[in-house]
């Protein structure tokens, strides 16, 4: 029988401006109860200025919302929330000085006290625990919480307030494997309950596990709306950014396996998170680290970079034995390392400072270079193609994108004979990763070798010349060639051997 109900929420030839801009061009748009709606594009495409509307944030500039049927206006968050519409925007919302118990209460609906002192609180620590965050405190900072854990936290906020109409803006783009299983469990049950839930990815696999619909967005215009399954992941691709998907990764090289080796790690080992790991990477390799999250990887990574100590192990950097006992001793140009970490916002850049600044940052204390002058960026700026409108505007005026671009710029300008990278394409459109696939395909053709920590494993399959798996702290499968497939990763993660030939002995 035919749904005959209004859309919860639609949206009437919708525009919005921003001078010349044409963030969003005469838009439809609809979403009804009960129903996961998946709204996928590139960086641009208009997907972010729609949530904002609908939240709230932003007035349109023409066009008419309503929610069940009935015109609405949505001046501010309020406005939305009092309609029952709830975004978890992709940029934490946290205050990073107050406890977790303080940020729950600051999104808390209604009047925070009565629901602090009813079932809210408990509630709240019972999303948590489905989700993966039992070991998180009410008591704890959130500043002192990891980034998996300040999504989890968000997730709950936005959970708790029972939204009709739930926004998840990326809110699973640091969350490992297991614990986007756990959310999207709670997802489904908020869903058959009568929530009409939109959802944002640039992971086609979790589109495909959760959504029931897809609209496309490209250039400020939808593109198309359809049931999921109705189009293929190509033929996705297409829509969104005119390229095929076989275009989305460069080609593999072959005959790496002489190669000069750049780096090479021994029983690697810290405290109990990293144990005995061993490993290298030759000139012009992508070596991948896949894994479940906090499972040693990126422990690893900082480890490598000097950042953690009483670290044990040997590290060699072109034969030569070296002892990184710091980020300024592992970017000195006789090692040479480069480290983008995982959350560009809080550890790779700093946002009030302008674009020139942060590139400055990772030249500095190197005495063979002079941090200050503008040419020394040029390149590495030219070969991201980063777009900006000067380099004097502050970092934070840039897209997702544009900001990683700066990060892996500052390091690029300093010739690094090895990257370090902690999944620097999460939470970017996949025209950007495709721009950032070729650039990183291309240093390794120039000789750089490549350390990937990714959480998507088609970059582990499709970029990375081979891949080691971590469960538990230790490597427990190095993957390559035929080997490399999405069932060895998935049941690597789990420590599951499907595979005895790719696994250590």
């Amino acid at each position: 029988m035919t749904d005959i109900r209004p859309p919860l929420l639609e949206m009437k030839n919708i525009s919005k401006h921003f001078g010349a801009t044409k963030a969003l061009d005469g838009v439809d748009f609809a979403c009804r109860a009960g129903e996961v709606h998946a709204v996928l594009g590139e960086n641009g495409a208009g997907k972010s200025t729609l949530m904002k509307l609908i939240a709230g944030v932003l007035q349109p500039t023409h066009g008419q919302l309503r929610v069940d049927g009935q015109d609405v206006a949505l001046n501010t968050p309020q406005d939305a929330l009092r309609h029952g519409l709830v975004c978890m925007f992709q940029e934490l919302s946290l205050v990073p000085d107050l406890t977790v118990r303080e940020n729950l209460l600051l999104g808390a609906p209604g009047a925070g006290l009565g629901w602090l002192r009813g079932t809210g609180l408990s509630d709240a620590q019972d999303v948590l625990n489905r989700i993966g965050g039992d070991q998180i405190k009410m008591g704890a900072r959130v500043a002192d919480l990891t980034l998996p854990q300040r999504q989890q936290v968000e997730i709950a906020k936005a959970i708790m307030k029972k939204p009709r109409l739930l926004i998840l803006d990326e809110a699973t783009s640091a969350l490992s494997a297991s614990v986007v299983d756990r959310v999207f469990e709670l997802v489904r049950e908020a869903r058959d309950g009568g929530t009409a839930v939109l959802f944002i990815s640039h992971r086609f696999h979790e589109v495909e596990a959760l959504a029931d619909r897809v609209s496309v967005f490209r250039n400020g215009q939808r593109v198309e709306t359809f049931l999921k399954g109705a189009h293929d992941y190509g033929e996705i691709i297409d829509m969104m950014v005119g390229q095929k998907i076989e275009e989305l990764f460069p080609q593999k090289p072959a005959g790496l396996s002489n190669a000069e080796v750049v780096l090479d790690v021994r029983s690697f080992s810290w405290e109990d998170r990293v144990k005995d790991v061993s490993l290298s990477v030759r000139r012009g390799q992508i070596v991948g680290l896949g894994g479940l999250d906090g499972q040693g990887q990126g422990a690893f990574l900082m480890g490598l970079f000097g950042l953690l100590r009483k670290a044990d192990g040997t590290t060699a950097i072109a034969g030569q034995t070296s002892d990184i006992t710091s980020p300024k001793v592992a970017k000195h140009q006789d090692i040479a390392l480069a480290y983008v970490p995982e959350d560009r916002k809080t550890e790779g850049l700093i946002l009030d400072q302008s674009i020139q600044e942060n590139l400055e940052l990772a030249a500095l204390g190197r005495t063979d270079l002079d941090a200050g002058d503008a040419a020394l960026y040029s390149g590495s700026l030219d070969q991201l193609a980063l777009k900006h409108g000067g380099l004097d505007l502050p970092v934070s005026s840039l897209s997702g994108g544009n900001q990683q671009k700066v990060v892996l710029a500052k390091w690029l300008a300093l010739k690094p004979r090895c990257l370090l990278l902690a999944d620097p394409t999460r939470g970017i459109d996949v025209k950007t990763k495709t721009q950032i696939y070729a650039i990183l395909r291309q240093l390794a053709d120039q000789g750089t070798a490549i350390l990937l920590l990714s959480t998507d494993y088609e970059e582990l399959i499709q970029l990375c010349d081979e891949t080691h798996v971590f469960f538990d702290g230790a490597i427990v499968a190095s993957l390559k060639g035929a080997e490399l497939t999405p069932q060895n990763i998935i049941a690597a993660t789990l420590n599951v051997a499907t595979n005895e030939a790719a696994r250590h002995a």
